[in-house]
Parts: C-alpha cells; structure tokens; sequence
C-alpha cells in the first residue's frame, strides 16, 4: 500500500508540474494591463504605448495601457507594485521609484518590484537662451561663483529630477547648492523653457531631448550634457566630464512587474522587451521622440535601480530635502 500511494502522489505531483510549465509556456492567455504612472500623452505615456502595441503584435494578446497617475508617481507604481504576481499587469517604472520614498510620498520602494529591462535613459542638460551672455559652461559657473543668489534655474517641480540633476552639478562643479535661485516649473519642462525664451529664468536643467526644437531653431543654446558620453543628437554639446565635473543625471524607465512573479514569465518578458528594444521601429520611435535609447535586462536594470536609490539619497540631503 505503501509503495502504491508514493506512485500515485508522484504521479499526481508530476500532473502538477507539467500542468505548471504548460501554463508559464502558453503566456499570456488573456489581456495584460501595461500601467503608466503619469499622464496620458507625456513622454512616458508615448513609450508605454509603443511597447504595448508591440507586445501585443508579439504574443497574440491584448497589452492595454492604463494611467493611474498622481503623488508625483506613487499612485502609478503601487498599483502596479501590489498586483496579483502573475504576470498580468507590468508597469513603466521611472526615476522617480528611486526618489519619491525617500521625500515621504510613498512607502513603497524599489525592492516591491522585480525588473525586466530598461528601454530609455535621457540625459539633463544645461540649457540658456541663445542670445545669454555665457558662450560655454565655465563662463556660467563664473558668474554663479561670482555672484551668488542672482541667476534663476527651473525645470521641473522642485525636488523633481531636474532640480536634481542641477543639485548635484553644482555640488561637483565645488559651488554652495543654493548659489542659484531654483523657480518651480510645476507642469515641467514645458513651462521652464517657455519661461527661459521669455527671459524670467536664466537656466534651465532639462534632457537635451526637450530642450531640442528651441536648440535647432536658433532660440536656445545647450551648454553642457550630464551624460557618460556625448550624445549622437548633439555632438557638439560637452559633457560635464570633459569640462572635470565628475557628475552626470538623468531620467529612465523600463519595466517592472510584481515581486514574486514566475521565473518562466519573466524571462520571455525581458526576451520580448529586449528583442523591441533593439528593432529598426524602435529606434526610429525613440527618436522621432527625442528619447535616448538604454538597454540594461532585468538583474542589471535591478543593480542600476538599487544603486540610483542610493545616490538620489544623497542628492536630496544636498538640497535639503531630507535631514541627514
């Protein structure tokens, strides 16, 4: 009897197995919900868009996108953090996964997802009007050296990543965090460099992707890049590198799902991503756009995460919004 009952529940646990392996390898069998945590028709709406249509022209399912915007990306992000691990809802996850905790806006941190792949990586840039009295970045630093409190940087809300990006510029560059004047820009880049062309900012902390149709119409000049390299789109703007800042800053996305999601389901997730990421329709979408392409797979993208989490920390505490 013994041994008649150890066949049978082996027999059983073998069933379970292949039933198990069959589900994973028939994935997705319905709708996956592609949540956006910010607003429809935003950069980060275009992108999740783009990867649901081709998600869907992939597995033969619908990949439909849903805006859960609000608590600059709390909202977005938890809703897609405290789904059900199945595979069936994945999230755009951006920068600010690495910042809005540490501000009190949220509880929710980097560790409540796992991580498929980042797509995008945009760079900030130092951006003044074209007829500004700085021809180059070490002219602007001069003038911020010498005459502290007088200039007037925007870009984004403040504690926003271009704020940021400017925090930490300032902080390598050996100058005091305050020695500019930063001006909220509270619907984003937009109004920053609206605000620049009508001379009420003198600089604005930007991706240079933003930035762009003023720069090739004439009306604003890019000082500088905070990037690792130049970037194709602009090759003559420097890097704060070359200029001996060691200081660069960005934003990101790609594309997380649930903590605890199958293996199995993961894997052909990040295989699609990646294999989208590194198609002709891609790259023309990103820069039809004027987004920068970066491809890191899940455990590298979790690495990146993890360590963005640490330096936006020290960031904050720069600018004082957080006590040490």
């Amino acid at each position: 009897m013994k041994k008649l009952l150890w066949v049978v529940v082996l027999a059983v646990m073998g069933f379970t197995w292949v039933f198990t392996l069959s589900a994973w390898a028939a994935y997705p069998e319905k709708a996956v919900t592609v949540i956006c945590p910010w607003g429809a028709g935003g950069g980060t709406d275009r992108l999740a868009r783009f990867l649901a249509d081709e998600l869907s022209k992939k597995f033969g399912q619908p990949f439909t996108v849903v805006n859960k915007t609000g608590g600059g990306g709390a909202v977005g992000h938890a809703a897609g953090a405290y789904a059900p691990p199945d595979g069936y809802t994945i999230t755009i996850v951006t920068l600010e996964l690495a910042t809005m905790h540490w501000m009190g806006l949220t509880d929710l941190t980097y560790e409540a997802f796992d991580y498929i792949a980042q797509v995008n990586e945009d760079a900030a840039g130092v951006t003044v009007k074209a007829d500004a009295p700085w021809k180059n970045l070490k002219e602007l630093l001069d003038d911020i050296k010498a005459n502290p409190g007088k200039l007037l940087f925007s870009g984004v809300a403040a504690g926003g990543i271009w704020d940021l990006a400017r925090i930490g510029m300032l902080h390598a560059a050996g100058l005091p965090v305050d020695s500019v004047k930063w001006i909220p820009s509270t619907t984003g880049a937009a109004q920053a460099l609206t605000e620049l062309l009508g001379g009420h900012v003198h600089v604005v902390t930007c991706s240079l992707a933003e930035a762009a149709p003023y720069i090739k119409s004439g009306q604003a000049r890019a000082l500088a890049v905070m990037a690792d390299e130049r970037l194709p789109a602009f090759p003559d703007v420097p890097t704060l590198k070359e200029l001996g800042i060691n200081w660069s800053a960005g934003t990101w996305r790609g594309v997380g799902v649930p903590k605890g999601t199958p293996a199995e389901i993961k894997k052909k997730l990040e295989d699609a991503i990646i294999e989208i990421a590194n198609s002709e329709a891609f790259k023309k979408f990103m820069e039809t756009n004027g987004f920068g392409i970066k491809v890191r797979r899940g455990e590298e993208f979790r690495k990146f995460v993890e360590e963005q989490d640490k330096a936006w920390k020290t960031v904050l505490e720069l600018g004082g919004y957080l006590k040490k």
